[in-house]
């Protein structure tokens, strides 16, 4: 293969850290290791039984055929009537796409509508998939650092800055991948403040875990609750992660019908409709019992409060107490410039995961790869069990650094770096 033949846009974009983490948990599971693998944010419960019959009944009356790109018409309609009920948003049919996935859907947003030089401004940490498909859209990733002591989340002042006569979208994540931090409805209106003095800027919303929240959290959306916005917002959700269907691979969102039908110009030139089985169970998913959701919703907040209950004993690392989605973003900076029993220092947070892995068979994610260090993201996604486990292990490996020579011993998170 010549040097040239592949394409140079491809030179910014690296592989998925969760995918290829997880492949390797499963790599060292196959030769015999004892390896818990907290990388992928994938529920680990069972989609639910109504959903896959509506699948197998879809099948068995033969609609196995190609749909319209966009998505078939009774899917498009409930999730209308899924945004009006829940979200109090009036979004017409034809004002909705549905994708392979909530990722396709945000990939077919930034390809209708970037041009070479186009900012795109994000909070870091951020989902590792928005500044890759950015510039794979030839735009430009902008990012907004947060801290641990404002809850990972933007200040208005912060966007402000940020925002330039190039910048065209704002991504909000809420709640967020990696941190689980989450916006209320008037923090929200404080960062609409801000959006409503650029009216040339876009809001791409990812709600992706909107009925993930604990402690009573009440989740709002910014069509919702700064509606001068909704004419240039596009909401993003799905039924991935609520409705334990990450393979089922659906995601939808709603915007202006202009902006829809770009992008559906790309899905049609790209993937063409999402599956037609697929479909049928995300209509069953919206229109039907959601009850479970409740249950799912208590156990997640059980997993949450273990998991911080045990990090908050490991030497060294603190934790926000996210409010929503399901994960963890703890800061291992007590840990940097100490060294381990081998005697390696702990130069940052990729340094400290890949201590994990090989001394404790461990696998989370180093922080650096969602653009703040030093941290990492844990997944608690898993049983009770899994999730003692794993943290016991972090405690140990906490527990066998020491100071390097002169190192101060720091034992709490302070600054951070993008």
């Amino acid at each position: 293969m010549k040097k040239d033949f592949i394409a140079k846009r491809l030179d910014k974009i690296k592989p998925s850290a969760t995918l290829a983490l997880a492949a390797k948990a499963q790599e060292l599971k196959a030769q015999g290791k004892d390896v818990i693998g907290l990388a992928v944010g994938e529920p680990d419960f069972e989609t639910p039984d109504h959903i896959k019959a509506a699948a197998k009944k879809a099948m068995d009356e033969g609609k196995t055929r190609y749909t319209p790109v966009p998505g078939t018409p009774e899917l498009r309609k409930a999730i209308a009537a899924k945004f009006k009920r829940e979200n109090n948003l009036d979004y017409k049919p034809e004002q909705v796409i549905v994708g392979t996935g909530g990722k396709q859907v945000l990939y077919n947003a930034f390809m209708a509508t970037l041009n070479p030089g186009d900012e795109v401004v994000m909070a870091a940490p951020f989902w590792l998939s928005y500044p890759a498909m950015v510039d794979l859209a030839e735009g430009t990733p902008v990012f907004v650092p947060t801290t641990i002591e404002a809850n990972f989340k933007m200040k208005p002042e912060d966007l402000e800055a940020a925002i330039t006569d190039k910048t065209k979208w704002v991504i909000i994540n809420s709640p967020s991948n990696p941190t689980g931090a989450a916006y209320t409805a008037e923090e929200l209106k404080a960062l609409g403040e801000v959006l409503k003095k650029h009216p040339d800027v876009w809001v791409l919303t990812d709600d992706i875990y909107e009925h993930l929240v604990y402690d009573d959290f009440k989740f709002a959306t910014i069509a919702e609750v700064v509606p001068e916005l909704y004419d240039r917002t596009l909401t993003v959700n799905g039924v991935s992660k609520a409705y334990a269907m990450t393979g089922w691979r659906i995601g939808y969102a709603a915007g202006p019908v202009d902006l829809i039908k770009a992008m559906s110009k790309v899905q049609g030139q790209s993937t063409s409709n999402p599956s037609s089985i697929s479909q049928a169970a995300a209509l069953a998913a919206l229109e039907g019992d959601q009850e479970f959701l409740h249950e799912w919703r208590a156990k997640f907040q059980e997993r949450r409060d273990l998991v911080l209950g045990l990090l908050s004993k490991a030497e060294g690392l603190s934790c926000i107490v996210p409010e929503g989605a399901f994960y963890v973003y703890a800061s291992c900076e007590g840990a940097i410039g100490k060294k381990t029993p081998e005697g390696k220092i702990i130069e940052n947070d990729a340094d400290f995961c890949a201590y994990l892995l090989e001394a404790h068979n461990l696998v989370v994610v180093p922080g650096a790869e969602f653009g703040l260090s030093p941290c990492f993201r844990v997944s608690y996604a898993l049983s009770k069990e899994t999730l003692t486990k794993a943290c016991e292990r972090i405690q140990k490996a906490c527990s066998e650094l020491t100071p390097a020579g002169n190192q101060p011993d720091v034992k709490k998170a302070g600054g951070m770096k993008p």
